[in-house]
């Protein structure tokens, strides 16, 4: 089996505060691997090490084979990334900002205008190309901003909370293209969500961190079949969550995180 992402003890202090707590995992090339957790549990930490924007502070990654720290460079050149935080601009139509990442990515102008044809239709947004973003709505934007981070395809994509603040048809929608990604381009996917029904329905693989470490990981029948609910029925996935989860009941977030939170929420719509 080959591997698109490796890490190593991978840790992570602010000061005398552990955020990621020696982490080795494995994510296999073409597989969606979702990670669960709590807020503060070292997710998003964990991500941005992973995506170069923070770097170690001991243990190792590899992604495709490049360093995330010796490598950098090379590792963005392979990765996508799609945070939480809205990254399309209203102010620009669906085709300019396509325009825009890919000249940051440095796609050849010869082949722009075919590659962002070809990521529109892949998301169904070839007739709202032409629209202000600020105009779409909130299962458009995200789409949008999937195709950004897939324009110079990359064999891994990373996505923060794919369909937070989403209604059920929305998230439906961005379910069924990130299948598709996976099925008709053999990208591999790292991605974090609170909703179990989602890590469910896309996940071939799941861990969950609790405090900074992964207390556990396999596939979804594995997760399960590790815990059995008050009558011995088989276990459910928001079973096992909160089986490894059990002595965090109550959330860290700040009034900062909240905040953040609920302003994606209504950026979203």
């Amino acid at each position: 089996m080959s591997f698109i992402l490796t890490t190593q003890a991978l840790t992570r202090r602010f000061g005398d505060i552990v955020a990621v707590d020696r982490v080795s995992v494995s994510v296999a090339a073409g597989e969606v691997f979702g990670l669960l957790g709590r807020n503060a549990a070292g997710k998003s930490t964990l991500i941005k090490m992973l995506t170069t924007l923070l770097p170690p502070t001991s243990g190792q990654a590899a992604v495709a084979g490049f360093d995330i720290v010796r490598e950098a460079a090379r590792v963005r050149r392979v990765i996508g990334y799609v945070p939480q935080a809205l990254s399309a601009d209203g102010e620009l139509t669906g085709y300019e900002n396509l325009d825009v990442f890919a000249r940051l990515y440095d796609i050849p102008r010869a082949e722009r205008k075919a590659r962002i044809a070809e990521a529109l239709a892949f998301m169904d947004l070839s007739q709202a190309a032409g629209r202000l973003v600020s105009t779409y709505s909130g299962g458009m934007i995200r789409r949008l901003e999937i195709a950004q981070a897939m324009l110079h395809r990359p064999p891994l994509l990373f996505l923060d909370e794919p369909t937070v603040g989403l209604d059920p048809v929305a998230r439906a929608a961005v379910w069924s293209h990130i299948a598709r990604l996976r099925a008709e381009y053999g990208t591999s996917i790292f991605l974090t969500t609170h909703y179990m029904d989602e890590a469910e329905r896309l996940c071939t693989r799941l861990a969950i961190m609790q405090r900074g470490a992964i207390v556990v990981a396999g596939a979804v029948d594995e997760l399960r079949a590790s815990v059995r609910s008050g009558d011995n029925a088989a276990a459910t996935l928001d079973d096992v969550f909160a089986h490894y989860t059990q002595d965090q009941r109550e959330s860290k977030d700040t009034y900062g995180d909240t905040a953040d939170t609920r302003r994606t929420l209504e950026r979203r719509g």
